[in-house]
């Protein structure tokens, strides 16, 4: 295929996105988005964000460049600025915001009080850590990303993304532990 034909097919590949299809990748890609901003800046704002997102997909749906990146991965590069760009403006003292919910049938006072220790135990765990510790774990646990995907993602090594979540996983753990010692 010669160089001209590639343009065209790009060119038609890119007008011919369909308000259908766009349907379809909000409903698939929605969770992934929406979860990984839930561990990047919280819940209350992680719809908000969410929202712009796929607003701003929408308005650059002819930019995406399907040889350059899967339109998750896309879909993700534009979620982890929206995070960065908000995370700016907000003061970083603020203590970072779990997805974790608590279940408002079925548990008893006592349950949801304990439930409301642990997830606020665990958003002070995971404010301790650093800018790169709690991408790689929003990326792992709340995009629900292989190490592969995560590494191609943020430029990093397969391994060295490995060895950074065994060591950020253990510091929770060592942490959560060490609270429970109290």
């Amino acid at each position: 295929m010669d160089g001209s034909n590639t343009f065209v097919s790009r060119l038609f590949a890119w007008h011919r996105a369909d308000p259908a299809d766009w349907d379809a990748i909000y409903a698939e890609q929605l969770p992934k988005v929406l979860n990984f901003l839930r561990y990047r800046v919280g819940p209350d704002e992680a719809e908000d964000l969410t929202a712009r997102v796929f607003e701003k997909a929408w308005a650059g749906r002819r930019r995406y460049r399907q040889e350059l990146a899967a339109l998750g991965t896309w879909l993700l590069a534009i979620a982890r600025n929206e995070a960065i760009d908000h995370l700016r403006k907000r003061r970083r003292h603020e203590p970072l915001e779990t997805a974790a919910a608590i279940p408002a049938t079925g548990a008893t006072p006592e349950e949801r009080a304990a439930d409301g220790e642990n997830v606020d135990r665990l958003k002070r765990l995971l404010a301790a850590l650093g800018d790169r510790e709690r991408e790689l774990i929003a990326l792992k646990y709340g995009a629900g990303l292989t190490n592969r995907e995560i590494a191609t993602f943020v430029g990093l090594g397969e391994s060295n993304v490995g060895t950074v979540l065994h060591r950020t996983i253990e510091a929770l753990r060592r942490g959560w532990t060490k609270g429970e010692s109290r």
